[in-house]
């Protein structure tokens, strides 16, 4: 849509400043995360290039058509683009040859790598190609968890250490505060073992950036549901508070369930940075003029759950009942949760001109 590919809008007018992009193959991706729209374990029935991923259709797109459009200045809005591999180890030298032919057009680009099948010498191969930032995706807050949905227990060839070693190394070779490490909540972790996984991040020099768990059809978590709108805006709060050094996971007080109950600072304090609403944006790369150029509108929750007041990481700054609907969510220390697989779709995922 943002490309005039497909016509279109966002709701509430959004507008993407970061082309996102994925390294496609029709042998797929090795990797068997149990929630992952890309999975081997995933049983669409379709060929892997046509399953989504993270919620939203990705279609295949040429890259000399990608750069054309961009060359066009159909979207002259875009600030940066960013490029994603998944776990195939014919994605190594394509994510450089893939970089390099987008640096010419586009000066800012970020990388979402795969740490399995990367090392540090590779890591500065692909910063000489004009990438000058990298993302991460551990997803998970502990390593049981990553065990369990990433590695042995899906059978799956991704390592907790391997994961956060390249952190470190990538945060050597990027610098501070160039590397993104990707974190979904509502996997199966507690407030407290996700602050924690944040904090971890950012004593190592590297920004979280959050996603809310959505369910993909036909993956092993197919039946799992999203995680209650209270706990993701829990640690919303709590990622910016960490990142901007206003706070820590060792100041920040949790009851016996592992939620959060104090952050830890001055109630005017606090109440200042939650009506400001910049929590709830979407935590990504930022571009010379935006500090959060990919934006990713609706990219893990529906138009519809938007509507409603859910929408889970606002791709513009809230407005003033945008802030007064997070407060009353923030305080809402109820388990449940709209299941989307559950909603009417009353909203279109875009409106067709």
């Amino acid at each position: 849509m943002t490309m005039g590919i497909i016509p279109g809008r966002f709701f509430r007018d959004a507008k993407l400043y970061c082309i996102n992009l994925l390294l496609t193959y029709d042998e797929g991706c090795v990797g068997g995360c149990a929630y992952c729209g890309l999975s081997r374990g995933r049983e669409t029935g379709k060929p892997w290039e046509e399953n989504s991923f993270i919620r939203v259709d990705w279609p295949t797109i040429a890259l000399e058509e990608v750069i054309s459009r961009v060359r066009s200045g159909v979207c002259s809005h875009v600030e940066r683009v960013c490029v994603s591999m998944i776990t195939n180890g014919r994605a190594r030298k394509d994510l450089i040859t893939v970089v390099d032919r987008l640096y010419r057009e586009v000066n800012l680009i970020s990388a979402l790598i795969t740490p399995t099948i990367v090392n540090k010498e590779w890591l500065y191969e692909l910063k000489g190609a004009g990438a000058d930032m990298v993302g991460i995706a551990i997803d998970t807050a502990t390593p049981e968890l990553f065990e369990k949905l990433r590695g042995r227990g899906v059978k799956g060839p991704h390592r907790w250490d391997k994961y956060w070693r390249t952190v470190r190394e990538a945060v050597e070779v990027f610098g501070k505060n160039r590397v993104g490490v990707h974190l979904i909540v509502g996997l199966g972790e507690t407030e407290e073992e996700m602050v924690r996984a944040i904090q971890q991040a950012h004593n190592m020099g590297a920004q979280t950036h959050l996603f809310s768990f959505f369910p993909e059809e036909k993956s092993p978590m197919e039946n799992q549901p999203q995680p209650p709108i209270g706990k993701y805006r829990r640690i919303q709060l709590a990622r910016y508070l960490i990142n901007h050094c206003i706070t820590s996971a060792e100041e920040i007080e949790f009851d016996k369930g592992g939620r959060i109950r104090n952050y830890g600072i001055d109630e005017g304090e606090l109440n200042k940075v939650i009506d400001s609403g910049l929590p709830f944006m979407t935590s990504g790369c930022p571009s010379k003029t935006l500090k959060n150029a990919c934006n990713r509108p609706f990219a893990n929750c529906t138009p519809y759950q938007a509507y409603i007041g859910e929408l889970r990481n606002y791709p513009f700054p809230p407005n003033e009942g945008d802030v007064r609907t997070i407060r009353k969510q923030l305080y809402d220390y109820s388990n449940t949760s709209n299941s989307p697989k559950d909603m009417v779709h009353l909203v279109c995922e875009h409106v067709v001109e």
